[in-house]
């Protein structure tokens, strides 16, 4: 009769995947961080149609070893410092593997009671670790962007009007635009929210950062002023705790006093730097957060959880079930006191994220955790201190976290433009990834090309550091020789 693959091959497969997944994360180093692949050449490589048979899976492991893994960028690789640097820690990968084992759906509490209950406590362990009142009832969804969409959700369901869950924002009558504000150094999710929501582009309004990159609370009060003199309706402010270019911290606590004065909702972007609020020093940088509506953390960035794995701190959570709770009789239950996760947004299945996290934070404890963020934090601080020190290259943001920013200056011409520079630096980021040991993202400050380079790999140590700079160094002496720029 058919049915699933018996029990003894599987079990014969599971051990061969653990040693290729110990024997890929301890010799992940020695490989490209970025694959030495061609777009298509990964599909050339296997078949277009699938088999009509079964086929062993002796053999189809073969093909992930010599074709699937190769043919990934290794974002578990100590040199890997493009964009936010994540790991798939042990306990992690553990937790994810039991998940997919268990199979379940945590949609309502009667179809995975342990999935439920422990995503609820798992969630309030976080909220203890950054030291957020008990007020806040947090849920694990995929990432900070879909976090921050249910946020604004919720603040659209409060200070727009409950009718649109119904009618939508058409059938409101005389319901004005209703805007959302935001930095002009805040990540694009809250852009997509607006446009998902229904706002629309033309009412999120970005308001100018100041020279460190942080909001500017004044510029918010006249945003916030000139719309309402239009007749347009505010309903919430973005504030973020390490932004996505130079992870800035924005005055979290003179945000809150405009929203509380305007009757706002705070939504604050914690999705990178909200996990540094589990050190104590840290988390005073962040004051105000804990009077925020809503907040968003990613332990899948900074705390070591594979991805996915974003929670959303609600300080009211009734809110989010009023705008999206909706029961067919098929999903009834006689449950009482009980919470069902599929009341907390449009999706009904849940993945058994939490396990996972609570592996994590088991496994290291919160010191251990804490230790390492310090860690990162330093080397980044050292790393700035020596690029800072180095002629021809210059620090272009502060050092809040374990993200540098930087940029040449000596393009080896006597008087160079800033475009020159523009372009020298461009070249000076692909000719660094194209080489192999590690991998850097860039960004623009000012409207100035800048390289990034986040630290917060755990297979990451100092001697990866120096072996970059030392990369990164000669590159740009060899490019200021050679003077080979893009052409304009």
């Amino acid at each position: 009769m058919p049915g699933d693959l018996p029990n003894d091959e599987f079990r014969a497969a599971m051990h061969r995947v653990a040693d290729l997944v110990a024997d890929y994360l301890e010799g992940v180093g020695e490989r490209p961080v970025l694959p030495p692949v061609a777009p298509g050449e990964v599909t050339a490589r296997l078949p277009g149609s699938p088999p009509a048979g079964p086929e062993d899976l002796a053999s189809i492991l073969d093909d992930y070893q010599r074709i699937v893994e190769p043919g990934v960028t290794h974002w578990n690789h100590p040199g890997f410092f493009a964009y936010f640097s994540i790991t798939g820690s042990a306990p992690g990968i553990l937790g994810e593997t039991l998940a997919a084992a268990l199979n379940v759906n945590a949609m309502l509490w009667r179809t995975a009671p342990a999935a439920v209950e422990l995503e609820r406590l798992t969630c309030d362990w976080l909220r203890q670790m950054l030291d957020l009142p008990g007020e806040f009832l947090g849920h694990i969804n995929d990432t900070a962007s879909s976090s921050t969409l249910l946020a604004l959700a919720a603040a659209r369901h409060r200070h727009g009007s409950p009718a649109v869950r119904e009618t939508g924002l058409a059938g409101v009558p005389g319901l004005p635009s209703l805007t959302v504000y935001t930095s002009d150094q805040a990540h694009s999710s809250v852009d997509k929210a607006a446009i998902t929501l229904g706002l629309g582009l033309d009412n999120v309004r970005r308001v100018a950062s100041d020279d460190a990159f942080r909001m500017d609370p004044r510029a918010l009060e006249a945003a916030i002023r000139d719309d309402r003199a239009a007749g347009r309706r505010p309903i919430a402010v973005v504030a973020t705790v390490g932004t996505t270019s130079t992870t800035s911290i924005d005055p979290v606590a003179e945000i809150l006093e405009i929203c509380r004065r305007e009757d706002l909702w705070l939504h604050v972007d914690g999705a990178y730097g909200g996990t540094a609020g589990i050190c104590p020093e840290y988390r005073a940088q962040m004051a105000g957060i804990e009077g925020a509506d809503s907040i968003v953390v990613n332990p899948h960035k900074w705390l070591f959880v594979p991805v996915d794995c974003s929670v959303l701190f609600l300080r009211d959570e009734a809110l989010l079930k009023d705008a999206f709770a909706l029961v067919p009789e098929y999903l009834r239950t006689a449950d009482t006191g009980v919470t069902n996760l599929m009341d907390f947004g449009p999706q009904l299945g849940r993945r058994f994220r939490a396990l996972k996290l609570w592996m994590v934070i088991r496994a290291f404890g919160v010191e251990g955790l804490r230790e390492r963020i310090r860690e990162h934090c330093r080397w980044a601080r050292e790393l700035a201190g020596r690029i800072g020190a180095t002629p021809g290259f210059e620090v272009s943001a502060p050092v809040p976290f374990s993200l540098v920013c930087f940029r040449a200056t000596d393009t080896g011409a006597a008087s160079p433009t800033a475009e020159d520079q523009d372009r020298f630096n461009e070249r000076l980021l692909a000719e660094i990834n194209a080489a192999g040991p590690v991998f850097l993202s860039h960004t623009k400050l000012h409207g100035r090309y800048v390289l990034r380079l986040a630290i917060g790999n755990l297979r990451t140590t100092p001697d990866h550091l120096d072996r970059a700079w030392q990369l990164i160094e000669e590159t740009a002496e060899r490019l200021r020789v050679s003077r080979e720029l893009p052409e304009r």
